[in-house]
């Protein structure tokens, strides 16, 4: 392989190890800060003094989860310079923009209240804390808003023109830049996304805590509260991603092609394929296991409608399909599973069996880390299959690296590899290490009588708060 070409493949694992690695962290600060947001309401409503126990113990995980994902993005922008200054000194003045408005809104709104979060509660009042949480949660909420402002304009591009010297430059109105084709629903599947890997590692922590033990009413209430978002949120989550399909398939049908595996056209509908092993250079999925007309009348509504294939698309301009097709299977498949764990908790609820049920407890312990998968699956999907563009059929991958020496960037790599597992490591033990204890409480042990409808969401009877008030 020439030294460019190995460069270049350097460059894209690098930029896609350290990324992955950023992306995981993210994913749970956002749901987290809501979470804490919605915690610290539900105290100040109610005064219940487990809501403010729960908010303590999750409030220590997310300031390391949210001090690894600011580390981990810095070393993201960084690569922007080396690795692909071609693509930033083309790109830059549309990227560049939309990237420092993500620091001067996001950035500091999150860092000018992250330490009266953290340290403040027995300083500025209970409703100025309140708040400081609430902007904390909003900083999170916006930063992933301009993040996906930027990558949604690389996957759909618009509102730019070239100037003399090569470089993208606005045409018109910034608008029709940030709010893009892709851009509302990428935000609102990732936005949900970083949700449900939250509402996992919530549950997943409570069920591990339920099997060694059911005295504990906070773990009971953090069970149930995720529980709540699993069987809410997944049903909308298929919705908006079957959406995002659609939008994908008007605006990248080469990407859909590949998730699909569908080498050949065809005119009188097309087969959804369950599973198979792609081969490219046959252009069939060998071993396919699938639905007739399924496909056609997922992405066209008609059973009978006709879908191109990748032999519509040159070569040089196809997606890798098997890297594609596979994580997309893996991102659909974690989101029936979370599906499967939302419906089985509501049946549990309903029968007054949510703490009691031990499967469904370690079917949530090992679905616990399954949203930080489903999330690197559905990034992999996304900027696979956008390739061999950097900037969708605008500007290709290759034409974006820096002019370096492969020594040059598998040096830096080893460093990021090394780096990377270390310090991130010991910072994902902590975590787990904080997690393996339960909330504090002083609270007297619950007896099996504790486990009806109305305790399982959390909730007193009113009879029993009136009692309790007197």
């Amino acid at each position: 392989m020439p030294d460019a070409e190995t460069a270049l493949l350097l460059a894209r694992i690098q930029f896609a190890f350290t990324v992955s690695f950023h992306f995981i962290f993210p994913a749970l600060s956002i749901g987290l800060a809501s979470y804490l947001a919605v915690l610290e309401g539900l105290w100040l409503k109610t005064g219940r003094d487990r809501y403010l126990k729960l908010f303590r113990y999750w409030l220590k995980i997310f300031a390391v989860t949210f001090a690894m994902g600011v580390v981990s993005g810095i070393v993201m922008s960084y690569q922007f310079g080396t690795n692909w200054s071609v693509f930033s000194d083309r790109a830059g003045p549309i990227i560049g923009p939309l990237m420092a408005y993500e620091v001067l809104t996001a950035f500091f709104l999150e860092a000018g209240f992250l330490g009266v979060m953290l340290f403040g509660m027995e300083k500025v009042g209970k409703k100025l804390h309140f708040a400081a949480t609430l902007m904390v949660a909003v900083g999170t909420a916006i930063s992933a808003f301009w993040i996906l402002s930027v990558n949604s304009w690389m996957q759909t591009p618009v509102g730019f023109t070239t100037n003399a010297v090569g470089q993208y430059i606005l045409a018109g109105s910034w608008f029709d830049v940030i709010f893009n084709p892709s851009f509302p629903y990428r935000l609102v599947h990732t936005v949900i996304a970083a949700y449900l890997t939250t509402a996992m590692v919530v549950g997943g922590v409570g069920a591990w805590h339920l099997l060694k033990g059911r005295g504990n009413k906070n773990v009971r209430a953090m069970f149930s509260m995720a529980m709540w978002m699993a069987a809410l949120a997944v049903p909308v989550q298929i919705f908006v991603g079957d959406l995002h399909g659609l939008n994908t398939l008007e605006h990248q049908p080469a990407k859909v092609m590949a998730m699909e595996g569908h080498y050949q056209s065809h005119p009188d509908g097309a087969p959804l394929i369950l599973f198979g092993i792609p081969d490219s250079e046959a252009e069939t999925v060998r071993y396919a296991v699938e639905i007739p007309k399924l496909s056609s009348l997922i992405l066209k509504h008609d059973p009978n409608a006709p879908l191109a294939g990748l032999d519509t698309v040159p070569e040089e301009d196809r997606p890798p399909v098997g890297i594609v097709f596979w994580s997309f299977r893996v991102m659909v498949g974690i989101g029936f599973l979370m599906l499967g764990l939302g419906l089985w908790s509501l049946w549990a609820r309903l029968r007054g069996k949510l703490f009691e049920a031990r499967w469904l407890h370690r079917f949530a312990l090992v679905m616990g880390p399954s949203g930080f998968v489903a999330v690197i699956a559905g990034w992999i999907t996304t900027e696979v299959g956008r390739q061999p563009w950097v900037i969708y059929h605008v500007m290709r991958t290759e034409d974006a690296v820096s002019p370096l020496a492969a020594p040059a960037v598998s040096g830096s790599l080893i460093a990021f590899v090394i780096v990377y597992f270390s310090v991130f490591a010991a910072g994902t033990l902590y975590i787990l290490k904080l997690m393996a204890h339960p909330p504090e409480t002083d609270e007297q042990p619950l007896g099996d009588e504790d486990s009806g409808p109305i305790r399982t969401a959390g909730i007193t009877p009113a009879s029993q708060i009136k009692g309790e008030k007197g």
